[in-house]
């Protein structure tokens, strides 16, 4: 296996993608974070006294996928089409599953960008209702879908 991220010299790299064809590239990534069954309901009814836990983390979630470039080191920074996070929440087991779907053209993909877009809005809503429940759970950071590139359409199974 050739690595692409380091240079002749065993050292890390950014990538060269300069060569590269512009393209249509779109990333679908997942959060999940459990909580106490109470802390949903006052999620829901907008009960949290720091404000609006969906909207704060709906926004982190944005300015998280803006930002991945200056998080993860060898990620290219992207001019971003958009990003989109939503929210669905599972009485059943006490959680809020939130899905990112971000999108660009250019000539490298987008999955970082959506990892990180769920992530942090799920990180901020540990942070704005930290104080109702501190042992609520991050977990499921995973990428569902990716299309664009060389790879074309991967979906997880």
């Amino acid at each position: 296996m050739e690595f692409t991220h380091v240079n002749e010299q065993g050292r890390a790299r950014m990538v060269d993608v300069g060569g590269k064809e512009d393209s249509e590239r779109v990333a679908v990534a997942r959060a999940v974070i459990s909580m106490q069954p109470e802390t949903l309901a006052l999620i829901k009814s907008g009960g949290v006294k720091k404000g609006d836990v969906l909207g704060v983390a709906q926004v982190a979630g944005i300015m998280g996928a803006k930002q991945t470039s200056s998080l993860v080191p060898m990620c290219h920074p992207l001019m971003l089409d958009s990003v989109d996070i939503q929210f669905e929440m599972d009485d059943g087991n006490s959680s809020i599953i939130i899905t990112s779907m971000v999108k660009t053209t250019g000539k490298t993909g987008v999955e970082m960008e959506a990892i990180t877009a769920a992530g942090i809005a799920a990180i901020t809503i540990y942070d704005m209702a930290k104080a109702m429940d501190r042992w609520m759970e991050i977990k499921e950071i995973k990428l569902l879908e990716k299309w664009g590139g060389k790879s074309g359409h991967v979906k997880r199974e």
